[in-house]
């Protein structure tokens, strides 16, 4: 199943989330990190930045293997993916984004955003508009080529970005992103801020002495999904000395209530509750689940969707939620 971005509360559109997860928003000068602490990124008035705009003309390869020549630093920007947009964010470009996705929703300044369609794009508002650079999905390359060649032929600069499946991919797309819009010094910075952090989070990990089976819902009952082999959360697990209950499973897949009961989790993690009330509650309410460790204990967390399952600068705060509320003891 391939992407997952929206957010929606009818169980028919939970496959419509999974496939947006597995492809893959207001103007900030600072870039906020996992301790709280602000760190100015203004690529308008740097020194860096104006030394990497000597850098243009420059040619990239985006993720759809198509060589895009950029004669000079972006100045109007349009993503289609909350990820990318998280991204440009992080790397001062809030004051050029000129369009944003339906669903782009961090940081809070995008809801000023012009909102430019999701997989199905407004392509007459996108050509009003005229971004000098446009971020699409896999999705919209392998679905919408008629229209991304009208914006091509108006001379707007389309960049596929891919499907992003682990932290390596999340850094690789920030680099692309930075190359593309004159901010490689920021992109570069972001990536080591990441890489630093979940360094930290592994080192820590390795007082671990007896691993927890962690069990992950991105979907409530009737039907549970979770997240098995090449996806964000079972890295983040790994990372964290944490055992994936699902982990003999590729992808996202749907257990039934049996099967999870079988796997006996000391840890649940639930991941819906922007739109299921107490998700801990129904959880901890299933019939047949009494004698579950995790239910025994009370160890049902719910965690923010997007910081766990959105190929973005975020995901490092997902590991160290996911830290805390598995192994309180080490890493509170």
């Amino acid at each position: 199943m391939a992407q997952i971005k929206q957010k929606w509360g009818s169980i028919g559109l939970v496959f419509i989330i999974i496939v947006g997860i597995l492809t893959g928003c207001g103007s900030t000068s600072e870039q906020t990190n996992g301790n709280g602490n602000n760190t100015a990124i203004d690529g308008n008035t740097s020194g860096e930045v104006q030394s990497q705009n000597s850098a243009f003309p420059i040619t990239i390869t985006d993720d759809s293997g198509q060589e895009i020549t950029l004669e000079k630093e972006p100045e109007s920007i349009i993503s289609m993916q909350p990820s990318n947009t998280e991204i440009a964010y992080a790397l001062g470009l809030g004051d050029k984004m000129i369009g944003v996705s339906d669903y782009c929703n961090y940081p809070v300044e995008t809801a000023d955003v012009e909102k430019v369609g999701g997989q199905d794009m407004n392509a007459e508002m996108i050509l009003t508009l005229m971004p000098d650079v446009i971020f699409v999905t896999d999705y919209h390359h392998q679905n919408h080529d008629t229209i991304l060649q009208q914006y091509k032929d108006a001379g707007i600069k389309v960049i596929v970005i891919g499907s992003e499946s682990s932290f390596a991919d999340v850094y690789e797309t920030i680099e692309l992103i930075g190359k593309a819009t004159g901010t490689t010094a920021e992109a570069e910075k972001l990536v080591d801020d990441m890489k630093e952090r979940l360094l930290t989070v592994e080192e820590k990990a390795k007082q671990v002495t007896q691993k927890k089976k962690v069990w992950v819902e991105v979907s409530p009952a009737p039907d549970i999904f979770t997240t098995g082999q090449g996806t964000f959360m079972h890295e983040m697990l790994e990372s964290i000395q944490a055992e994936n209950a699902a982990g003999n499973q590729e992808g996202w897949v749907k257990l039934t209530e049996e099967e999870i009961v079988q796997l006996n989790p000391d840890v649940i993690i639930t991941t819906y509750g922007y739109y299921v009330d107490n998700p801990k509650d129904g959880v901890m309410a299933r019939s047949g689940w009494g004698e579950v460790p995790a239910i025994k204990d009370g160890n049902v967390h719910d965690v923010d969707s997007d910081t766990v399952t959105r190929p973005g600068p975020r995901l490092i705060e997902g590991v160290e939620h996911l830290a805390k509320l598995i192994y309180p003891e080490i890493f509170e």
